[in-house]
């Protein structure tokens, strides 16, 4: 019955040392890093319409040239 603890404690250890060099995962982790940011830009872009703000008032100015140069 030792016997039988110390090999699954053994083999526990090979499954730890393996996962530790396990480089699977990181580009998920590094991709769902960079989602996060990225999302978080767009949120505070979005979120209080400076944008939105902003893109309206350049209308306005072409529109204004463009009424001013006709004229």
């Amino acid at each position: 019955m030792y016997l039988n603890i110390m090999v699954k404690l053994y083999e526990f250890k090979l499954y730890l040392l393996e996962l530790r060099d396990d480089q699977r995962g990181v580009t998920a982790v590094e991709y769902a890093i960079i989602a996060v940011a990225m999302s978080a830009i767009i949120l505070a872009v979005f979120k209080n319409g400076a944008l939105k703000g902003a893109l309206e008032d350049a209308v306005n100015a072409v529109q204004a040239n463009m009424g001013t140069a006709n004229e």
